[in-house]
């Protein structure tokens, strides 16, 4: 069983992974974190976990726990996740890793020189859907893809929120963008290679609150728009010359709708429609880590697919700042 310990007490780690790091197989809570030792307290208690500490580096030092989760603001990943390492815990950070590419070099260098495994906590890549899409691709069922669509929107105007304080890491490109640019890397195993954005910025936050986005895949194309300041709205669709696959709840499963892939053909008299009760992606995502750290490869999604996912994000923030002229990823 990995022992994981948790480093802050955030609203991510309580309401998702907490839970199904006690759900999961193998892998148990062990001890929970604070700068408040009371809060910490109170959590470990609320889910039986048998240790709690008043501050991040004496969770660190302690024999109790294998494992670290960190669902501190974005800001602070980086340093946490080196210092995890360097403690020589394994790590799974919460999304995103970084706020740029080349932030992500000196955590492979901790994995690397600590012999642990560090992983961005990308749930989607674990759940059974997005299989689902990945092998339906694969198979050839709506021929050749020419064409994927995606939105992630929602309407968060609170200037005490970590999404809309620039000094944390907010904005929408790094809390949502990331979203619609990994599963699409994911289900069709290919980068983009050059991208055109417009990208709007909060006057007051100062943080990205829309970004509209087309890129260049090989051999297909990507459009997709986010907003932290537009009515909810989550979809994904993958068009080809033979048919096409939409994903009902592609991001907040069971949250947004139920997990639905549907599969049409080329006139839509036939639509077949994969369901999914329940696939618990944060539970998939603890036990794939777990067998990581037990050896298994490509278990948990790796640093260097980071370094390529943020390099997607970074190609959209540049692309932004030029008129509607290209950028290469």
């Amino acid at each position: 069983m990995l022992r994981f310990g948790i480093l802050s007490t955030a609203k991510i780690g309580r309401n998702h992974v907490i839970p199904a790091i006690t759900d999961a197989e193998s892998a148990v809570l062990s001890a929970v974190a604070s700068r408040d030792v009371d809060r910490a307290r109170a959590l470990a208690d609320r889910f039986g976990a048998p240790h709690a500490f008043g501050s991040y580096e004496e969770m660190l030092a302690s024999d109790t726990i294998d494992a670290v989760y960190i669902p501190l603001p974005t800001s602070q990943h980086i340093e946490w996740a080196i210092k995890a390492a360097d403690a020589g815990k394994h790590v799974l950070v919460e999304k995103p890793l970084a706020l740029s590419a080349d932030d992500i070099a000196p955590v492979i260098a901790a994995r690397d020189r600590n012999k642990v495994v560090i992983s961005e906590a990308f749930m989607v890549t674990y759940a059974p859907v997005w299989l689902k899409v990945r092998e339906l691709l694969k198979e050839g069922a709506i021929g050749d893809l020419v064409h994927v669509q995606g939105a992630f929107t929602y309407f968060l105007k609170d200037a005490t929120n970590m999404r809309n304080i620039l000094s944390l890491g907010g904005g929408g490109l790094p809390d949502i963008g990331v979203y619609p640019a990994v599963t699409t890397r994911f289900v069709t195993e290919k980068e983009p290679e050059r991208v055109q954005a417009t990208v709007r910025f909060d006057d007051t936050f100062g943080t990205d609150i829309y970004a509209s986005v087309r890129a260049e895949f090989p051999g297909f194309e990507m459009s997709f728009y986010i907003s932290t300041q537009l009515a909810n709205r989550q979809t994904m669709a993958f068009h080809g010359t033979k048919g096409v696959i939409e994903v009902v709840s592609p991001f907040n499963a069971n949250v947004w709708g139920e997990e639905t892939v549907l599969l049409s053909n080329q006139n839509h008299s036939e639509t077949t429609a994969f369901r999914f009760q329940d696939s618990r992606q944060y539970v998939r995502e603890i036990e794939g880590f777990a067998k990581a750290v037990a050896g298994a490869t490509d278990a948990a999604f790796t640093l260097e697919n980071s370094v390529k996912n943020q390099k997607f994000i970074d190609a959209i923030y540049r692309a932004g700042r030029k008129d509607g002229g290209w950028e290469a990823v």
